[in-house]
């Protein structure tokens, strides 16, 4: 098991909690993503049913067009504090975008590519987790954006979040 990060934003990101994902459906994704988030023991056996559920109440799909029209969409899936061990954010690019419901307005469907997973067992910390990201995404130049949303390799993404978030 690898050691829980510590606060620094810098550790959010950890060199063995990075994955690519070539499902194609969420439930699909995030089946992958948990089992292996369960193995590495991030995550108890009951995270997948319900990030499954909140994901299905309160949708995390995000248009990035707003920020840039270039931008692809992105979900920043999340479930309570009680079915996680840790404390980091889950980088997942997607190989095929995949559809997910929009946060701001549920009923609307987007194609996502790129998914930032908050694993978080400090519930009073999840608003800065997602401030956090979505500081990121508006400061970060728009063509370096697209070049780590186009990244298919795990040391890529990685580093540039090591260097940039």
């Amino acid at each position: 098991m690898t050691a829980a990060p510590s606060e620094k934003t810098t550790e959010l990101f950890l060199p063995d909690a990075i994955f690519i994902s070539k499902e194609t459906t969420k439930e699909a994704v995030f089946k992958d993503v948990a089992d292996q988030l369960v193995q590495k023991g991030f995550v108890k056996q009951t995270f997948l049913e319900n990030l499954v559920q909140r994901e299905d109440s309160f949708p995390t799909g995000m248009d990035l067009s707003v920020v840039h029209e270039s931008l692809p969409n992105i979900a920043i899936p999340h479930t309570e504090g009680e079915f996680v061990n840790t404390r980091c954010i889950i980088p997942v690019k997607l190989m095929t975008p995949v559809s997910f419901h929009n946060m701001i307005n549920p009923s609307a469907s987007l194609e996502v590519s790129f998914l930032f997973m908050i694993l978080n067992n400090d519930p009073g910390a999840q608003t800065n987790i997602l401030s956090e990201i979505m500081g990121f995404i508006s400061t970060t130049e728009t063509k370096e954006l697209n070049t780590f949303f186009s990244y298919t390799d795990k040391d890529e993404i990685y580093h540039f979040l090591k260097e940039s978030f």
